[in-house]
Protein backbone atom coordinates (compact mmCIF):
# COMPACT_ATOMS: atom_id res chain seq x y z
CA UNK A 1 0.00 0.00 0.00
CA UNK A 2 1.64 3.38 -1.19
CA UNK A 3 1.85 6.29 1.11
CA UNK A 4 2.73 9.59 0.13
CA UNK A 5 2.47 13.41 1.45
CA UNK A 6 2.13 15.89 -1.61
CA UNK A 7 3.47 19.58 -0.53
CA UNK A 8 1.26 21.92 -2.44
CA UNK A 9 1.64 24.76 -0.44
CA UNK A 10 4.43 25.44 1.67
CA UNK A 11 4.51 29.12 2.27
CA UNK A 12 3.47 31.10 5.52
CA UNK A 13 0.57 33.73 5.93
CA UNK A 14 1.14 34.44 2.21
CA UNK A 15 2.35 33.43 -1.20
CA UNK A 16 5.41 34.26 -2.65
CA UNK A 17 6.57 33.59 -6.36
CA UNK A 18 7.93 30.15 -5.60
CA UNK A 19 5.62 28.81 -2.41
CA UNK A 20 1.87 28.78 -2.27
CA UNK A 21 0.13 29.02 1.13
CA UNK A 22 -0.71 26.00 3.58
CA UNK A 23 -2.35 22.75 1.37
CA UNK A 24 -1.03 19.22 1.75
CA UNK A 25 -2.48 15.81 -0.11
CA UNK A 26 -2.18 12.67 1.45
CA UNK A 27 -2.58 9.71 -0.41
CA UNK A 28 -2.80 6.13 0.72
CA UNK A 29 -3.30 3.91 -2.05
CA UNK A 30 -6.80 4.78 -3.14
CA UNK A 31 -7.58 7.55 -0.54
CA UNK A 32 -6.73 11.07 -1.20
CA UNK A 33 -6.83 13.38 1.79
CA UNK A 34 -6.25 16.97 1.77
CA UNK A 35 -5.38 19.07 4.58
CA UNK A 36 -6.15 22.40 4.46
CA UNK A 37 -7.27 24.66 1.11
CA UNK A 38 -5.39 27.41 0.90
CA UNK A 39 -5.68 30.17 -1.57
CA UNK A 40 -4.95 28.63 -5.00
CA UNK A 41 -4.78 24.93 -3.86
CA UNK A 42 -7.15 24.15 -6.80
CA UNK A 43 -4.65 25.68 -9.29
CA UNK A 44 -1.69 24.28 -7.34
CA UNK A 45 -3.38 20.85 -8.19
CA UNK A 46 -4.14 21.44 -11.67
CA UNK A 47 -0.42 22.59 -11.98
CA UNK A 48 1.11 19.13 -10.53
CA UNK A 49 0.97 16.06 -12.16
CA UNK A 50 -2.22 14.85 -9.77
CA UNK A 51 -4.94 17.23 -11.09
CA UNK A 52 -8.04 18.37 -9.37
CA UNK A 53 -9.26 14.83 -8.46
CA UNK A 54 -12.61 14.12 -7.12
CA UNK A 55 -11.97 14.47 -3.22
CA UNK A 56 -13.93 12.95 -1.06
CA UNK A 57 -12.30 14.57 2.44
CA UNK A 58 -11.06 17.65 2.96
CA UNK A 59 -9.42 18.39 6.62
CA UNK A 60 -8.74 21.96 8.16
CA UNK A 61 -6.31 23.01 10.81
CA UNK A 62 -8.18 25.76 11.29
CA UNK A 63 -9.71 28.82 9.92
CA UNK A 64 -7.13 31.25 9.02
CA UNK A 65 -7.49 33.15 5.70
CA UNK A 66 -4.00 31.54 4.75
CA UNK A 67 -5.94 28.19 5.40
CA UNK A 68 -9.20 27.88 4.33
CA UNK A 69 -9.40 30.69 1.40
CA UNK A 70 -8.91 28.51 -1.66
CA UNK A 71 -11.70 26.34 -0.13
CA UNK A 72 -14.55 28.42 -1.84
CA UNK A 73 -13.29 28.13 -5.04
CA UNK A 74 -12.53 24.82 -4.59
CA UNK A 75 -16.11 23.69 -3.79
CA UNK A 76 -17.75 25.98 -6.66
CA UNK A 77 -15.73 24.29 -9.26
CA UNK A 78 -16.68 21.20 -8.30
CA UNK A 79 -20.02 22.26 -8.66
CA UNK A 80 -19.41 23.49 -11.94
CA UNK A 81 -17.80 20.36 -13.36
CA UNK A 82 -21.23 18.89 -12.50
CA UNK A 83 -19.90 16.43 -9.71
CA UNK A 84 -22.83 14.39 -8.06
CA UNK A 85 -19.89 12.63 -5.37
CA UNK A 86 -20.23 13.73 -1.54
CA UNK A 87 -17.76 15.74 0.20
CA UNK A 88 -17.25 15.58 3.11
CA UNK A 89 -14.89 18.72 4.89
CA UNK A 90 -13.83 18.14 8.47
CA UNK A 91 -12.33 20.89 11.12
CA UNK A 92 -12.49 21.74 14.68
CA UNK A 93 -15.07 24.15 15.79
CA UNK A 94 -16.95 26.69 13.63
CA UNK A 95 -16.72 24.78 10.97
CA UNK A 96 -20.42 25.22 10.36
CA UNK A 97 -20.43 28.54 11.19
CA UNK A 98 -17.69 29.11 8.55
CA UNK A 99 -19.36 27.47 5.56
CA UNK A 100 -22.91 28.94 6.21
CA UNK A 101 -21.40 32.35 5.79
CA UNK A 102 -19.43 31.29 2.21
CA UNK A 103 -23.50 30.07 1.16
CA UNK A 104 -23.48 33.18 -0.61
CA UNK A 105 -20.79 32.97 -2.54
CA UNK A 106 -21.09 29.54 -2.98
CA UNK A 107 -24.63 29.42 -4.27
CA UNK A 108 -26.20 26.31 -4.97
CA UNK A 109 -23.89 23.35 -5.25
CA UNK A 110 -24.60 19.96 -7.12
CA UNK A 111 -23.80 17.33 -4.64
CA UNK A 112 -23.89 16.99 -0.55
CA UNK A 113 -21.52 18.63 1.89
CA UNK A 114 -21.49 16.93 5.07
CA UNK A 115 -20.04 18.89 7.96
CA UNK A 116 -18.19 17.48 10.72
CA UNK A 117 -17.03 19.17 13.78
CA UNK A 118 -14.27 17.83 15.82
CA UNK A 119 -12.15 17.99 19.14
CA UNK A 120 -9.12 17.32 20.26
CA UNK A 121 -9.01 13.10 21.11
CA UNK A 122 -11.72 12.61 18.54
CA UNK A 123 -10.48 9.57 16.10
CA UNK A 124 -12.23 8.72 12.78
CA UNK A 125 -11.92 5.08 11.81
CA UNK A 126 -11.08 4.50 8.10
CA UNK A 127 -10.33 0.53 6.37
CA UNK A 128 -6.91 0.21 7.75
CA UNK A 129 -5.95 3.29 9.24
CA UNK A 130 -7.22 5.64 11.32
CA UNK A 131 -7.15 9.05 11.55
CA UNK A 132 -7.51 11.28 15.56
CA UNK A 133 -7.02 14.52 16.32
CA UNK A 134 -4.88 16.55 19.07
CA UNK A 135 -4.86 19.69 20.78
CA UNK A 136 -2.40 22.76 18.93
CA UNK A 137 -1.16 26.22 20.58
CA UNK A 138 -2.62 28.66 18.11
CA UNK A 139 -5.00 30.77 19.72
CA UNK A 140 -7.60 29.67 17.79
CA UNK A 141 -10.04 26.79 17.87
CA UNK A 142 -7.44 24.23 15.86
CA UNK A 143 -6.73 20.65 15.32
CA UNK A 144 -3.45 18.81 14.49
CA UNK A 145 -4.14 15.52 12.63
CA UNK A 146 -2.84 12.04 12.86
CA UNK A 147 -2.88 9.34 10.70
CA UNK A 148 -1.95 6.14 12.15
CA UNK A 149 -2.77 2.59 10.44
CA UNK A 150 -3.29 -0.65 11.72
CA UNK A 151 -0.58 -3.35 12.79
CA UNK A 152 -0.04 -5.59 9.68
CA UNK A 153 0.47 -9.43 9.94
CA UNK A 154 3.78 -10.79 10.70
CA UNK A 155 6.00 -12.38 7.84
CA UNK A 156 4.51 -15.56 7.43
CA UNK A 157 7.30 -18.50 7.39
CA UNK A 158 7.06 -20.21 3.82
CA UNK A 159 10.10 -22.87 4.90
CA UNK A 160 8.07 -23.47 8.53
CA UNK A 161 4.69 -24.37 6.87
CA UNK A 162 6.51 -26.96 4.18
CA UNK A 163 8.63 -28.64 6.91
CA UNK A 164 5.17 -29.10 9.19
CA UNK A 165 2.99 -30.41 5.84
CA UNK A 166 0.94 -27.03 5.59
CA UNK A 167 -0.32 -27.33 2.35
CA UNK A 168 -0.29 -24.63 -0.36
CA UNK A 169 -3.74 -22.98 -0.56
CA UNK A 170 -6.53 -21.92 1.72
CA UNK A 171 -4.99 -23.51 5.09
CA UNK A 172 -2.45 -20.85 4.90
CA UNK A 173 -4.20 -18.14 4.10
CA UNK A 174 -6.34 -19.48 7.18
CA UNK A 175 -3.08 -19.35 9.30
CA UNK A 176 -2.32 -15.73 7.99
CA UNK A 177 -5.35 -14.91 9.18
CA UNK A 178 -5.15 -15.93 13.03
CA UNK A 179 -6.96 -19.15 12.58
CA UNK A 180 -5.93 -22.91 13.74
CA UNK A 181 -5.80 -25.19 10.61
CA UNK A 182 -6.46 -28.56 10.93
CA UNK A 183 -3.88 -30.67 8.51
CA UNK A 184 -5.07 -34.07 6.88
CA UNK A 185 -3.07 -36.63 9.56
CA UNK A 186 -5.30 -34.73 12.70
CA UNK A 187 -2.38 -32.38 13.21
CA UNK A 188 -3.27 -28.67 14.28
CA UNK A 189 -1.05 -25.82 13.44
CA UNK A 190 -1.49 -22.66 15.25
CA UNK A 191 -0.69 -19.23 13.68
CA UNK A 192 2.09 -18.49 16.14
CA UNK A 193 3.98 -21.33 14.48
CA UNK A 194 4.11 -20.00 11.16
CA UNK A 195 3.57 -16.20 11.06
CA UNK A 196 5.77 -13.90 12.89
CA UNK A 197 4.89 -11.18 15.67
CA UNK A 198 2.23 -8.32 14.18
CA UNK A 199 4.36 -5.69 11.99
CA UNK A 200 3.42 -1.85 12.90
CA UNK A 201 1.76 0.17 9.91
CA UNK A 202 3.18 3.69 9.68
CA UNK A 203 1.84 6.91 11.20
CA UNK A 204 1.84 10.53 9.85
CA UNK A 205 1.58 13.72 12.36
CA UNK A 206 0.63 17.24 10.64
CA UNK A 207 -0.01 19.91 13.12
CA UNK A 208 -0.87 22.76 10.99
CA UNK A 209 0.08 25.98 13.02
CA UNK A 210 1.25 26.10 16.52
CA UNK A 211 3.50 27.19 19.58
CA UNK A 212 5.31 23.92 20.77
CA UNK A 213 3.59 22.34 23.34
CA UNK A 214 3.63 18.66 24.74
CA UNK A 215 0.40 17.77 22.97
CA UNK A 216 2.72 17.31 20.07
CA UNK A 217 5.10 15.21 21.36
CA UNK A 218 2.94 12.90 23.13
CA UNK A 219 0.67 13.09 19.53
CA UNK A 220 4.39 12.45 17.22
CA UNK A 221 5.45 9.77 19.88
CA UNK A 222 7.10 7.26 16.80
CA UNK A 223 5.93 8.79 14.11
CA UNK A 224 7.46 7.59 9.98
CA UNK A 225 6.76 11.64 9.64
CA UNK A 226 6.00 14.88 11.57
CA UNK A 227 5.09 17.62 9.03
CA UNK A 228 5.00 20.30 11.38
CA UNK A 229 5.64 25.02 11.04
CA UNK A 230 8.71 26.40 11.32
CA UNK A 231 7.28 30.17 10.83
CA UNK A 232 10.81 31.49 11.62
CA UNK A 233 14.31 31.24 12.61
CA UNK A 234 15.81 31.30 16.03
CA UNK A 235 16.54 34.73 15.74
CA UNK A 236 12.78 35.59 15.60
CA UNK A 237 11.68 33.45 18.98
CA UNK A 238 10.49 36.52 20.58
CA UNK A 239 8.26 37.53 17.64
CA UNK A 240 7.01 33.55 17.08
CA UNK A 241 5.93 33.61 20.78
CA UNK A 242 3.87 36.52 20.27
CA UNK A 243 2.29 35.11 17.19
CA UNK A 244 1.98 31.67 19.05
CA UNK A 245 4.10 29.99 15.95
CA UNK A 246 7.45 27.88 16.26
CA UNK A 247 10.93 28.29 15.19
CA UNK A 248 12.95 25.82 12.96
CA UNK A 249 14.98 25.08 16.29
CA UNK A 250 11.88 24.90 18.24
CA UNK A 251 10.09 22.61 15.64
CA UNK A 252 13.43 20.54 15.21
CA UNK A 253 13.47 19.65 19.30
CA UNK A 254 9.85 18.39 19.52
CA UNK A 255 11.06 16.16 16.55
CA UNK A 256 13.68 14.47 18.46
CA UNK A 257 12.06 14.15 22.06
CA UNK A 258 8.92 12.71 20.03
CA UNK A 259 11.55 10.38 18.25
CA UNK A 260 10.17 10.76 15.04
CA UNK A 261 11.58 9.16 11.78
CA UNK A 262 11.40 12.60 9.99
CA UNK A 263 10.66 16.22 10.47
CA UNK A 264 9.47 17.98 7.74
CA UNK A 265 9.09 21.45 7.92
CA UNK A 266 6.78 24.13 6.28
CA UNK A 267 4.84 27.24 6.87
CA UNK A 268 8.31 29.46 5.98
CA UNK A 269 7.13 33.05 6.57
CA UNK A 270 8.55 34.76 3.21
CA UNK A 271 11.58 36.16 4.62
CA UNK A 272 13.19 32.61 4.34
CA UNK A 273 14.33 30.48 1.32
CA UNK A 274 14.58 27.30 3.04
CA UNK A 275 18.77 26.21 3.33
CA UNK A 276 18.62 28.53 6.42
CA UNK A 277 15.62 27.23 8.04
CA UNK A 278 16.90 23.15 7.29
CA UNK A 279 20.63 24.23 8.61
CA UNK A 280 19.10 25.25 11.88
CA UNK A 281 16.63 22.46 12.64
CA UNK A 282 19.53 20.33 11.23
CA UNK A 283 21.89 20.91 13.87
CA UNK A 284 19.55 19.87 16.47
CA UNK A 285 17.67 17.05 14.27
CA UNK A 286 20.08 15.82 11.56
CA UNK A 287 16.71 14.23 9.83
CA UNK A 288 15.15 17.33 8.61
CA UNK A 289 13.76 18.41 5.28
CA UNK A 290 12.03 21.42 3.99
CA UNK A 291 9.91 20.73 1.45
CA UNK A 292 9.10 22.97 -1.43
CA UNK A 293 5.89 23.54 -3.59
CA UNK A 294 5.39 19.75 -5.56
CA UNK A 295 7.84 17.57 -3.84
CA UNK A 296 6.79 14.82 -2.24
CA UNK A 297 7.87 12.32 0.72
CA UNK A 298 7.37 8.60 0.34
CA UNK A 299 6.81 6.86 3.39
CA UNK A 300 7.71 3.34 2.86
CA UNK A 301 6.46 0.23 5.31
CA UNK A 302 9.79 0.10 7.92
CA UNK A 303 11.17 -3.12 6.32
CA UNK A 304 11.65 -1.49 3.04
CA UNK A 305 13.47 1.63 3.98
CA UNK A 306 12.79 5.24 5.68
CA UNK A 307 10.72 8.15 4.48
CA UNK A 308 12.43 9.67 1.03
CA UNK A 309 11.83 13.54 0.48
CA UNK A 310 11.24 13.20 -3.65
CA UNK A 311 12.28 16.95 -4.72
CA UNK A 312 9.64 17.65 -7.79
CA UNK A 313 8.56 14.71 -7.02
CA UNK A 314 4.77 15.68 -8.22
CA UNK A 315 5.19 18.42 -10.61
CA UNK A 316 3.99 18.77 -14.11
CA UNK A 317 6.38 17.50 -16.49
CA UNK A 318 5.46 19.05 -19.87
CA UNK A 319 6.97 17.41 -22.90
CA UNK A 320 8.90 19.90 -25.07
CA UNK A 321 7.40 22.07 -27.40
CA UNK A 322 7.72 20.69 -31.20
CA UNK A 323 10.28 23.04 -33.38
CA UNK A 324 9.44 23.57 -36.37
CA UNK A 325 11.53 22.58 -39.27
CA UNK A 326 10.29 25.55 -41.40
CA UNK A 327 12.49 28.28 -42.17
CA UNK A 328 11.48 31.49 -40.50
Amino acid sequence: MDLDLVFLGTSGSMPTAQRAPAALLVRRGGDKLLFDCAEGTQRQLLRSSIGLVELHDIFLTHFHADHVLGLPGMLKTFALRGRELPLTVHGPRGLVDLIGSLRRVLGKLTYPVELVELEPGDVLERDGYRIATFGVAHGVSALGWSLIEANRPGRFDVKGADELGVPNGPERGALQHGKHVMLADGRTVTPEEVVGPARAGRKLVLTGDTAPSEEIVEAAWGADVLVTEATFSDEERERAVETLHQTATQAAELARRAEVGLLALTHLSNRYFGPEIAGEARAIFPETVVPRDFDVIEVPFAERGTPQLVKGGAAHRRERDPVSSSAE
